[in-house]
């Protein structure tokens, strides 16, 4: 072993350069001392120091980068699957063809929404029905004409409008049964002479002896489908008074001749006002003037006599005795009910608002408010009252 220090590090030292070969240039100049070497030892461990600590935080950057890239794309692609499955879940429209699809009475809308994926009319059934949640859309019962591949969106907006529904007959509270039947003609197609023999022969095996062989007040407010195959002017009218007779049953309207008479009351009541509040009041009225033998006095009824609206009568026909239905002149209730009255009028009619009224008058025909009072004085000062408000008035 030598023994002097600057002989071993002589013996034993070559300098390199920065490319990692042997040099021809003068290497440092080796340590004085002891001391000196190990000073240069804690600089080189230092400096190996920083440059671990150096490459440590570039791995981290590097890490963190990559896992947030990786993190980014994922959330990209997932995105994109999701729009990508909510696309391919409907149809981009407008459609093509034409398919005519019904919409049951009473159908719920995941049942609508499978026939019509079925129907090759929208793609799937749950988007629609998300579509029409989503929108808080009505979808009403009737025949629609649509198209093979259609946007739910586009398909809602057809099925929430009634106006666009055809082969199924609306029937309101209010409506006179000729009005009725003159719809049920149109939209089913049948001849009016087929509906006028099952009227003319008095609803035979349709209508309830109660009736008298009239339909007026026994069709019953609704939606009924008239376009159904082998449907008939019988079958048509019979599932009407059907869904009358249950609904009365199920009211608890007594049976036998007193259903006529509510029914005829309640009809009064919903032709005479336009506010269900009223209902109660008019059907008080008419219980109290029969009480009285006072004519009701309704211009409703004669109206309905002559087949015109309240607002078209004359004096010569409010003079008019011969009309059986003018009750102005003859008294009692009229021969028949007016129209189909509505449920909340037949409740009204069974349970008439207690008071004293013998009179009422619509002072405002705009809102439709309606004052009732219980002596001749008190109508003479409302009817002043109609014709201050409603001066072009008859």
């Amino acid at each position: 072993m030598p023994e002097d220090f600057n002989e071993l590090f002589d013996t034993n030292a070559e300098w390199v350069d920065s490319t990692g070969s042997s040099s021809d240039a003068q290497p440092p100049k080796p340590p004085k001392s002891r001391h000196e070497m190990r000073q240069r030892r804690q600089r080189q461990r230092r400096q190996r120091h920083r440059q671990f600590a150096i490459a440590a935080i570039v791995a981290v950057v590097v890490l963190i980068v990559g896992c947030g890239g990786f993190f980014g794309v994922r959330a990209v692609v997932h995105h994109f699957d999701d729009n990508s499955q909510n696309v391919s879940t409907d149809y981009p429209g407008p459609g093509t063809g034409k398919v005519w699809f019904t919409v049951e009475t009473g159908e719920g809308v995941a049942s609508i929404g499978t026939h019509l994926a079925k129907a090759g009319v929208v793609k799937n059934a749950d988007t629609f029905a998300s579509t029409v949640a989503a929108n808080n859309s009505t979808l009403y019962p009737g025949m629609y004409q649509l198209k093979k591949h259609m946007s739910s969106v586009d398909v809602v907006k057809i099925l929430s409008d009634r106006t666009k529904a055809t082969g199924f007959l609306e029937v309101k509270a209010g409506e006179r049964s000729s009005e009725i039947i003159a719809e049920a003609v149109q939209l089913s197609g049948i001849d009016k002479s087929q509906f006028d023999a099952v009227v003319n022969g008095g609803g035979q095996g349709i209508l309830p002896a109660e009736a008298g062989g009239k339909f007026e007040g026994w069709l019953q407010p609704g939606i009924y489908d008239v376009k159904k195959k082998g449907s008939t002017a019988a079958s048509i009218l019979k599932s009407i008074v059907d869904k009358r007779v249950e609904k009365l049953n199920e009211l608890q309207v007594p049976t036998g001749s007193q259903r006529e008479t509510i029914l005829n009351m309640a009809s009064i009541a919903e032709s005479e006002v336009n506010h269900s509040e009223y209902y109660g009041k008019v059907a008080r009225v008419i219980v109290n003037r029969l009480n009285q033998g006072m004519v009701l006095g309704m211009d409703s009824t004669v109206a309905y006599g002559v087949n015109v609206k309240a607002s078209q009568l004359t004096n010569a026909m409010l003079n008019n005795a011969s009309n059986p239905y003018n009750t102005r002149i003859n008294k009692g209730l009229p021969p028949t009910p007016i129209s189909s009255p509505g449920d909340e009028a037949i409740k009204a009619a069974m349970n008439p608002t207690p008071g004293n009224w013998l009179y009422f008058v619509t002072t405002n025909l705009q809102t439709g408010e309606t004052k009732f009072v219980a002596t001749q004085d008190e109508f003479n000062q409302i009817r002043q009252e109609y014709k201050t408000q409603n001066p072009n008035a008859n």
